[in-house]
């Protein structure tokens, strides 16, 4: 288990982290979400050691990630930077990444490199921005390491590649079970996916609860202004939209057994959610 504690961080002005704790177990599927400045980078940064926070500490096991190879052993983050020689050939990294992680399949990588369509003969410096992506997605799926994070995967991949990977990814996660967490901003195409929400604004976390709990505390009205002006009135409302005599919210708490007349309910979905919390933030 990863367990983060009272984490801050500051960038000369910005507090990119304020006082930030959690608790990431195996196996699971965790959505990192925030929008962009939120600190999310800066926290994988942190697990993986790339960044040392200016108060508090991250535990692997009980045990501190900072400077400790075993612990450091136990990750794999793929994030934008590219940590390979840009002359080196994509398969030369595959024989590399070997070294540092024992458990890296490379006939798997090979194998993964064709469906995606990656030339292994390639240099990384040759790669277009989506075929880097792949290319860590590929080291990502095979590196064997029993926590995967991952900052913004599919950066530049079309749409049949982005399926191919959360295909991968969910194929991964039933045979390894592994600790992944995920940070996106493609929320509507990563939430059926994601088992637990881990939402951070401006370096603090604003909730972090299964995705299920997290979207029955939450529900949508719509109907004609005067009706929905009514049902909240006595309700805390995350955003409202309005489209000429209409009107619909998002509303915390759980949907009512009952709903009024002339109006209509649904359920929370996690990136309607999300706007919806981001907005009652900015106010």
């Amino acid at each position: 288990m990863i367990e983060v504690k009272n984490v801050s961080k500051r960038f000369g002005q910005v507090q990119a982290l304020d006082g930030v704790s959690l608790q990431l177990e195996s196996p699971g599927i965790y959505g990192l979400l925030g929008n962009n400045g939120a600190g999310k980078t800066t926290l994988l940064n942190i697990l993986t050691s790339r960044l040392y926070p200016d108060a508090g500490e991250v535990l692997l096991d009980n045990v501190p990630v900072a400077d400790n190879d075993w612990a450091l052993g136990r990750f794999f983050m793929l994030g934008e930077k590219n940590l390979y020689p840009e002359d080196m050939r994509v398969a030369r990294a595959f024989e590399t990444t070997r070294y540092f992680y024992p458990a890296f399949s490379e006939d798997r990588a090979k194998e993964l490199a064709e469906r995606f369509g990656l030339n292994i003969k390639s240099k990384i410096t040759a790669l277009s921005t989506g075929y880097r992506s792949i290319f860590r997605i590929v080291l990502a799926l095979c590196v064997g390491a029993p926590y995967l994070l991952l900052d913004e995967p599919v950066l530049g991949l079309d749409a049949r590649h982005r399926d191919l990977f959360y295909k991968l990814l969910i194929e991964l996660f039933a045979e390894r079970s592994c600790c992944i967490l995920l940070s996106t901003h493609l929320i509507q195409e990563a939430a059926p996916f994601i088992g637990h929400a881990v939402i951070l604004h401006r370096g603090r976390i604003l909730r972090n609860a299964p995705a299920e709990e997290l979207l029955a505390g939450a529900h949508t009205v719509a109907g004609p202004a005067g009706a929905v002006d009514a049902y909240l009135a006595s309700r805390k409302v995350l955003s409202v939209s309005s489209l000429g005599g209409l009107k619909t919210a998002y509303v915390e708490g759980a949907k009512p057994m009952t709903c009024p007349a002339g109006l209509e309910m649904g359920r929370a979905d996690l990136q309607g959610y999300f706007i919806a919390l981001m907005e009652e933030e900015s106010k």
